[in-house]
């Protein structure tokens, strides 16, 4: 076990100022300390990664992937460096295939789908249109099935024959069958979407991530786009982890480069060139237009500031 440590205690050396740890929590009886299972992991690289991952701050299911890479980069690499990090598709056993060759793959969007405004009503899309809004989402909460289709119906005319991409929040059947460009779902919404019928509809899919193990998992979809956040405090949703910040967001962005990216949570005009220069092609915002006094305008400023 001591190998094991002094192993684990290199990658904290190494990375203690590349901003990937955050606070770890207080564990009580209810929310225990994450556990690494020694009888199953392949070697002490495993095991030192993944002791090192919980130390960061990362949470079990994360801690555990990230192990599993520092075991397969040691085993490509003919030897331990704790001055890398995993990076690559193979140290995460990702789909070893591009998406012309998945059949199962969604249908493509664009590497960079620019400014992309997460908005609450049908109205606010036909302003992000107004606006030349590259991407926009409608993230209509309702238990009103019929305000639903109508929020949706009225989305997808707002953006014919105009160059803003549409995609409908968590509503797949009623994306279908208003002809929607494509739908975003969470990770809760996975198991219970027929992904099946709305590839063969032809639309795209995003997914959201919150990690390192949601986003390997994400992976096995071949979705159109992977959203990663959420980067800083946002009160947008109850978040499944707490924000990721900064030098996670760059390492998520390199391992998973060959997607569409889309950064979220948080994230407003002082934040937005240092999030765009993780090398996502993508940044969302909601209260950054919404709460603008100008919304037009400031869609046009976060605009440039991505560029």
């Amino acid at each position: 076990m001591s190998l094991i440590r002094d192993l684990a205690d290199q990658i904290l050396a190494a990375h203690r100022n590349d901003d990937l740890c955050l606070p770890i929590p207080q564990y009580t009886v209810s929310k225990p300390p994450p556990r690494i299972d020694n009888e199953s992991a392949v070697d002490h690289y495993e095991l030192a990664g993944a002791l090192a991952a919980i130390n960061m701050g990362f949470i079990e299911s994360d801690a555990k992937v990230l192990g599993k890479a520092w075991s397969r980069m040691a085993q490509e690499d003919g030897g331990f460096n704790a001055l890398k990090w995993p990076n690559r598709p193979e140290h995460f056993d990702l789909l070893p295939w591009t998406r012309n060759m998945n059949p199962n793959a969604f249908p493509e969007c664009p590497m960079r789908l620019g400014l992309y405004g997460v908005m609450p009503d049908a109205d606010w899309v036909k302003r992000m249109v107004d606006a030349q809004l590259p991407t926009v989402q409608l993230r209509f909460k309702s238990e009103d099935k019929y305000k639903i289709r109508k929020q949706i119906k009225e989305s997808v005319k707002a953006v014919k024959d105009s160059q803003t991409l549409l995609f409908i929040n968590d509503y797949w059947e009623q994306a279908i069958d208003a002809g929607a460009y494509g739908v975003h779902l969470g990770q809760e919404d996975m198991a219970t979407a027929d992904l099946d019928k709305i590839r063969s509809a032809g639309l795209r899919l995003g997914l959201s991530t919150h990690g390192y193990a949601e986003m390997a998992y994400a992976d096995r979809f071949c979705p159109s786009y992977i959203a990663m956040g959420a980067v800083f405090p946002t009160n947008l949703k109850k978040m499944p982890t707490v924000p990721q910040g900064l030098g996670r967001l760059y390492q998520y962005a390199k391992l998973m480069n060959h997607y569409p990216l889309v950064a979220i949570g948080g994230i407003d005009q002082d934040s937005m060139r240092a999030v765009s220069r993780s090398g996502v092609g993508s940044v969302a915002v909601v209260r950054a237009i919404t709460q603008a006094k100008d919304p037009k305008a400031a869609v046009k400023h976060l605009q440039e500031l991505i560029q």
